[in-house]
C-alpha cells in the first residue's frame, strides 16, 4: 500500500462550528470516537468538494482516493484511515460514508439543481447517510430511517438557504431549484443582490415551507429512538431546526447572517431536551449496537 498523503485542503471548521450538535456530551462516550471519525472524514471530503482552487478533475481524484483508502485499497488519504479502522472495529457498513462521497462528487461537477426532486436526490446522498450512520452506531432499527432522512434533508436545505448568497458568490453553486426561480421570472443572478427581491423572497418562502414539512416528519424520529441519550439529542436537533425555519421565514439570507445566537441556541436546546425526555419509547427493538455482533451488510 502507498503511504498516507496530504490530500486534504485546509479545514473550514471543526465539529464545534456546525449549526447542530455533532457528538455532543449527550452521546455516550463509547459511541463518540466512531461518530467523530465519520465527521472528520465527511468534513475533509466536503472541504475538497467546496475548494475554490481545485479543478473538478482534481476534486474527483482526491475523493476517489478517500474511497480507495476507506475500502482498504490504499492508504493515500490519511483522514480516511481512522474511519476505516472504526468501521472494522464496529462492523458498520462503509455504505454511509461511500454515499457521502457520491454527494461530494456531485458537488465537484454540478452547480445547479433543476427542481425540488433533484435537490432531494442530492440530499439522499449528502444528508441522509449522516443520520443513518449515527443510528447504526447506536444499534437503532432501520425503521428509524424515513424520519431520520427527512430531518437530515431539512438540516441540509436549511444550510443551503442560510448560505445561498455565499455559495453563489464564492463557488458559483446554487441549490435553489431553478424551476422556482424561473416561475418568479428571475435567474440565479438574483442571489448576487445586496438583499432579496420580492421575487426571490417568494422562491425562498416556498422552499422554507417544504423544509418545515420535512422537519415535521423529522419530529417522528425521537420517539422511535431507543437510546435515551440519542433520543434527547435528536429532539434537540429537531427543535433547533424548527427555530431556524422560523428565523428564515423572517430574515433575509442575502443581507444578514441567519444563525442562532448563543443564548437562543441554548434555549432551543433545552426545549428540545425536555421534549426528548418526555417523548415515549417506540416499540421497535434495537439491533446490533456498537460492540455487539454486527449485522451483515445488505
Amino acid at each position: 500500500m502507498t503511504q498516507p498523503a496530504t490530500l486534504e485542503v485546509a479545514a473550514s471548521k471543526d465539529h464545534h462550528g456546525e449549526n447542530f450538535p455533532v457528538a455532543s456530551v449527550l452521546i455516550a462516550p463509547r459511541y463518540r470516537p466512531a461518530i467523530l471519525a465519520y465527521y472528520r472524514f465527511a468534513r475533509a471530503a466536503d472541504d475538497i468538494a467546496d475548494s475554490p482552487t481545485l479543478t473538478p478533475k482534481e476534486k474527483i481524484a482526491r475523493l476517489d482516493a478517500f474511497e480507495a483508502t476507506l475500502l482498504g485499497h490504499t492508504d493515500s488519504a490519511a483522514t480516511a484511515l481512522p474511519l476505516r479502522a472504526s468501521l472494522a472495529e464496529t462492523g458498520i457498513t462503509p455504505r454511509h460514508a461511500l454515499d457521502l462521497l457520491t454527494a461530494f462528487r456531485m458537488d465537484a461537477v454540478k452547480t445547479r439543481y433543476a427542481d425540488w426532486a433533484e435537490l432531494m436526490h442530492y440530499c439522499a446522498y449528502s444528508a441522509a447517510p449522516v443520520g443513518r450512520y449515527v443510528l447504526a452506531v447506536h444499534g437503532e432499527s432501520e425503521a428509524t430511517w424515513p424520519a431520520s432522512d427527512a430531518l437530515c434533508a431539512a438540516l441540509q436545505v436549511i444550510n443551503h438557504l442560510q448560505d445561498c448568497a455565499k455559495d453563489y458568490r464564492e463557488i458559483n453553486r446554487v441549490y435553489i431549484p431553478l424551476d422556482t426561480l424561473t416561475a418568479q421570472g428571475i435567474g440565479v443572478e438574483a442571489l448576487a443582490a445586496p438583499e432579496a427581491s420580492t421575487a426571490l423572497r417568494a422562491c425562498l418562502d416556498g422552499l422554507i415551507d417544504k423544509t418545515a414539512d420535512l422537519v415535521a416528519t423529522g419530529w417522528l424520529l425521537p420517539p422511535q429512538v431507543r437510546d435515551i441519550r440519542l433520543r434527547i439529542e435528536t429532539a434537540m436537533i429537531a427543535q433547533l431546526a424548527d427555530k431556524l425555519v422560523t428565523l428564515l421565514q423572517k430574515a433575509d439570507p442575502l443581507s444578514e447572517k441567519v444563525h442562532l445566537a448563543k443564548f437562543d441556541f441554548l434555549l432551543q436546546a433545552i426545549l428540545g431536551l425536555f421534549k426528548g425526555l418526555f417523548t415515549g419509547f417506540a416499540s421497535s427493538p434495537r439491533v446490533g449496537a456498537l460492540n455487539s455482533v454486527p449485522a451483515k451488510e445488505k
